[in-house]
């Protein structure tokens, strides 16, 4: 199973605005140069999560598109609040495995529903339309650069 990068995003600061990156340093066991959840600014939801469970999220292309033929509504890549789009893999497969992201290595941690913090900064109703396709939340185990069109493949 080989997916691909296709766009890259961080926000410096809770409810601040996505930036997309051609490429991202990613930190082992912290997250993303400049991402709000590297710095410890992000929101945080009072539900516990796994550890590393915010060090990077990752949303398919494919369920953005599901849910524009399914609804007419348009989440862009800087609206969905991931930090990874990616095409052609099935990251829910990826829980609790390893997985490597051009030269980083990641573990699948948890699923990443939608929140209502979601829908009150996009002001579109996307919760029901994304409920179990809403991406996942990986570890770093490795860090490095994250680029663009990098491979995605789990590791045997």
């Amino acid at each position: 199973m080989t997916g691909e990068v296709v766009a890259i995003h961080i926000a410096p600061g809770a409810g601040l605005p996505m930036h997309g990156l051609l490429s991202a340093e990613a930190i082992t066991g912290e997250g993303l140069v400049g991402d709000r959840y590297r710095e410890r600014i992000g929101f945080y939801s009072p539900t516990p999560t796994d550890p590393g469970a915010r060090e990077l999220t990752l949303i398919e292309a494919e369920s953005l598109e599901g849910v524009l033929r399914e609804t007419g509504i348009v989440l862009a890549p800087e609206e969905h609040r991931r930090n990874i789009t990616t095409r052609a893999i099935d990251l829910n497969a990826l829980l609790g495995k390893r997985f490597r992201i051009g030269e980083v290595v990641c573990e699948g941690v948890r699923l990443c529903p939608p929140c209502k913090h979601l829908e009150e900064i996009t002001g579109k109703k996307i919760m029901k339309p994304l409920v179990h396709r809403g991406g996942v939340r990986a570890r770093i185990v490795e860090g490095g650069w994250i680029r663009v069109g990098d491979p995605i493949q789990e590791i045997s």
